[in-house]
């Protein structure tokens, strides 16, 4: 299982740290003007730019400076998820109205090398960047019927530069992956670090992955209690028929994990929650309002309840039966209802990452185009109240 994937460490080191490339036009779809009650949208990733024909898999964090840093996957040949796929990152220095030129994390030749799933550590301002890796000549398919050439493993950079350098990717399959496993998947989107309780400073990975001979989807989480240095594997969703998901803490201790829906019958997320920092799940059920097309989606904590502000989550996604109209949605009672949304962009659109920056602004970096969802990566930053001007349920 450990054995060093083809090529891996073939590749010159340079791979690993900031890779200067000419900048590259990316026009906005909508640009506002910046209030507390406007947005600001800019693309960030634009299909057949920089030597990739598509950009997916959208994931944004801040860095501990306030940088904004946007990953994505550069398919070379297609829009497919197998192939030559490379890790990118772009930086904004000003929360997101301009960004520095594209910064390559990973490059493996022609393998595939995905699924960003970065975390800061609060406590030592390190960036963590869980990844997954594959053959390029093995397809999804194959991995889980388990006629590949290899398998899909699982691996850990880190940055303690705000991004701007990055370690050499290390394989942590073995410690996150079992072995009767085939799919996995890390994220996409973002992890979180817990801030209360007895679990506080947890670093926490929302995972998937899908049984071998049942072929069953699940989601599950891995996590680290000792900054990052080692990965365990908590628990899995109770119930199959979920994958990619996100995670968000919650009052009293507990976590929510907010779950893609195979269910055909109910296009509707599905959640569960956790009272031990995530290391079993129970209560799953499937969540009515959070119609979505199968699809990924994104939820984070705005703000926690205290003298001043109310208890603020927010969920993104196309909220549809088709991947379009990506839509923010707000709740007010830890995830149990959603009685606010605003649609933020009309278009066919598909994954979105949330992210909270600096001066209680909010941003999401999403899929979207004007005849297909994967024309672009788009950035569009708000405050809450553009959100509270959306129609109550």
């Amino acid at each position: 299982m450990n054995k060093i994937p083809f090529g891996l460490f073939l590749v010159p080191l340079v791979f690993f740290g900031p890779i200067a490339r000419a900048a590259e036009p990316q026009p906005g779809y909508e640009v506002s003007e910046e209030n507390s009650r406007s947005v600001f949208t800019t693309n960030v990733y634009v299909a057949g730019s920089g030597g990739y024909h598509t950009y997916r898999i959208p994931s944004l964090v801040a860095a501990a400076n306030g940088d904004v840093l946007a990953f994505a996957e550069g398919r070379k040949r297609g829009t497919g998820d197998s192939g030559d796929i490379d890790l990118l990152l772009r930086r904004s220095t000003d929360q997101g109205r301009t960004w520095q030129p594209t910064q390559t994390v990973w490059d493996d030749g022609s393998h595939t090398c995905g699924n960003p799933c970065p975390v800061l550590d609060r406590d030592t301002g390190t960036l963590w960047l869980l990844m997954t890796w594959n053959r390029g000549d093995d397809t999804e398919p194959q991995i889980i019927a388990q006629q590949s050439k290899d398998t899909r493993r699982v691996f850990i950079t880190s940055s303690a530069d705000g991004g701007l350098s990055w370690a050499r990717p290390r394989e942590i399959t073995r410690d996150v992956k079992q072995t009767n496993w085939t799919w996995y998947a890390t994220g996409p989107g973002a992890g979180i670090q817990v801030e209360r309780g007895p679990h506080k400073g947890r670093l926490l990975i929302p995972c998937d992955h899908i049984e071998a001979g049942t072929r069953a989807y699940y989601s599950h989480v891995i996590f680290s209690d000792d900054h990052g240095s080692s990965w365990k594997l908590g628990g899995a969703s109770p119930q199959p028929q979920v994958n990619e998901c996100e995670i968000v803490e919650l009052l009293d201790n507990k976590l929510l994990l907010n779950m893609r829906n195979y269910n055909p019958a109910r296009r509707a997320r599905q959640q569960a929650l956790s009272i031990d920092g995530g290391l079993t799940w129970i209560r799953q059920r499937q969540v009515p309002e959070l119609v979505e097309p199968i699809c990924q989606a994104s939820i984070r904590r705005f703000s926690w309840p205290d003298n001043i502000r109310q208890s603020v989550l927010l969920f993104s996604n196309p909220a549809s039966t088709r991947r379009e109209r990506l839509t923010v949605r707000a709740s007010f009672d830890e995830g149990e209802t959603w009685p606010v949304s605003r649609l933020l962009d009309p278009r066919p659109s598909a994954y979105s990452c949330l992210a909270k920056l600096a001066g209680d602004s909010m941003a999401v970096l999403y899929e979207a185009g004007g005849k297909s969802p994967y024309e672009a990566l788009v950035f569009t930053r708000f405050r809450l109240p553009w959100l509270m001007e959306g129609r109550p349920e």
